[in-house]
């Protein structure tokens, strides 16, 4: 059986994220049925033959280039909980959010998924599973703020919470589309302020 070295392994994630930096690019820029295997291929400098080693399709591109956004937001979910002050935690990270949300190229690529997602059943499967692991790990984390402060911790009350910032955070997106030259410095501190009501509403 073949063994791969770890400089094996660090070369074929390069060589992912290479493809995902390019096909994020190309769907930015062209949409997301123009944003072809071809034109992925030309961004990224690797032949289709070898896309297709790493990824079987373009769904699967998508796919990854959605966990990769999961993960993102996983990993401050882990830096949230594990801090002392998990509420003050919450609202330094949503500042973070609040920025990335609000940047046109960013919430481009975003918009573009969800709005194929309207229409793929197979890019709407991936999108919803995404959202599955987000809200699990965002509900988690308001269920533990909300018993930190004495306050109803049920399933219905931590999803509604949940649910709300997830519309507030993606409501950003259209946002930055209509308006880029909104202050987002400002706007997220306002947000800070909200979260912290919300949270604790």
């Amino acid at each position: 059986m073949p063994t791969h070295t770890a400089a094996d392994c660090s070369r074929a994630e390069a060589r992912r994220i290479q493809i995902l930096d390019a096909a994020e690019n190309c769907v930015r820029e062209y949409g997301f049925h123009r944003a072809s295997i071809s034109k992925i291929s030309k961004a990224s400098g690797m032949g289709a033959g070898h896309i297709y080693h790493y990824f079987a399709n373009k769904e699967a591109i998508i796919a990854a280039i959605v966990a990769r956004e999961v993960e993102r937001l996983l990993t401050l979910t882990a830096e949230v909980q594990a801090a002392e002050n998990m509420l003050e935690a919450l609202a330094l990270r949503t500042e973070s959010g609040v920025l990335l949300n609000l940047d046109p190229q960013a919430a481009g690529l975003k918009l573009e998924i969800v709005a194929e997602a309207s229409r793929n059943p197979a890019i709407a499967a991936i999108v919803r599973a995404a959202d599955g692991r987000r809200s699990a790990g965002l509900e988690e984390t308001l269920k533990a703020l909300r018993q930190a402060h004495g306050l109803a911790d049920d399933a219905a009350t931590i999803s509604t919470i949940a649910e709300v910032i997830a519309a507030m955070f993606e409501g950003l997106m259209v946002r930055a589309i209509r308006n880029p030259a909104a202050n987002r410095q400002l706007i997220a501190r306002r947000f800070q302020a909200l979260i912290r009501a919300i949270v604790l509403g």
